[in-house]
């Protein structure tokens, strides 16, 4: 609890010095929004121009970048510096951090307030009540529980992938350069159903770099598509679950990686 209280007084400082800055703070939350445009012009088209995609209808479909969306602004509100470790392991900023009685990964994640998370989250927000207007399903207690369920173990799969990122980069920092192919993968492939996709892609996208566990499969399962996403049933449905034991395993590779870490110079 004495590091849960030291972690929100660090998080609140962090936020009261952003606020000093007000028009670069507005500039920040707007640059999060902006980032976001073009999932925003995909929504437009799809609702406009298409009555669907891969035996999806617009509504159900909409669902898909809501979801990961909202997984993805979580991440970089809760655990995104973690995105931001092959930076400072070559700035030598990681060296510093080992001799400070807190853990590493806690320091990294204090080290600043994601002002641009706010802008993604709104967006992300006004996609999902856009989503779920839109949706004829019956939104019952329990698929509004698997929903947030789905958006947690989205945003913990998302940190699980730059976590394995962040620990390949202390031991190649150049690895740092594997999380911007990361992130444009996911942003690219991240808001449509898999199956429009050739076999190999969507199974790379399942199995290789599971980005389909984000978003994709746990809209399947809420939408009636789960037995059409090409993997098992009930694979598709612990779509939440596959996110959390990702990213204990990847938090326990943090921690091997960082126990051989040799410095920035080896």
């Amino acid at each position: 609890m004495k590091g849960v209280r030291i972690a929100w007084r660090v998080t609140r400082l962090n936020f009261r010095a952003q606020l000093e800055y007000r028009t670069e703070f507005l500039l920040m939350v707007a640059i999060g929004a902006i980032w976001q445009v073009s999932v925003i012009v995909f929504a437009t088209v799809l609702l406009s121009r298409f009555t669907g995609m891969g035996g999806w209808d617009s509504s159900e479909v909409l669902l898909i970048p809501a979801t990961r969306m909202l997984a993805h602004g979580l991440f970089v509100l809760v655990l995104g510096r973690v995105h931001f470790i092959g930076r400072q392991i070559q700035e030598g900023r990681i060296d510093i951090y080992l001799t400070r009685p807190m853990p590493v990964h806690r320091q990294v994640q204090l080290a600043y307030f994601p002002t641009n998370a706010i802008g993604d989250l709104t967006v992300a927000a006004g996609l999902m009540v856009g989503a779920l207007s839109r949706s004829e399903l019956d939104w019952t207690a329990g698929r509004i529980s698997y929903l947030v369920a789905a958006i947690l173990g989205g945003m913990l799969l998302e940190a699980a992938l730059f976590t394995a990122v962040a620990c390949a980069a202390l031991r190649f920092p150049a690895a740092d350069y594997w999380s911007r192919w990361l992130e444009e993968l996911l942003g690219t492939f991240g808001s449509y159903p898999l199956n429009v996709l050739p076999r190999a892609v969507g199974g790379f996208l399942t199995y290789g770099l599971p980005l389909a566990f984000v978003a994709y499969l746990p809209a399947a399962v809420l939408t009636g598509h789960g037995h059409d996403t090409g993997v098992p049933y009930w694979l598709a449905a612990v779509s939440p679950l596959v996110g959390v034991l990702a990213y204990l395993g990847a938090r326990l590779l943090w921690r091997r990686s960082l126990a051989h870490y040799a410095g920035v110079n080896g």
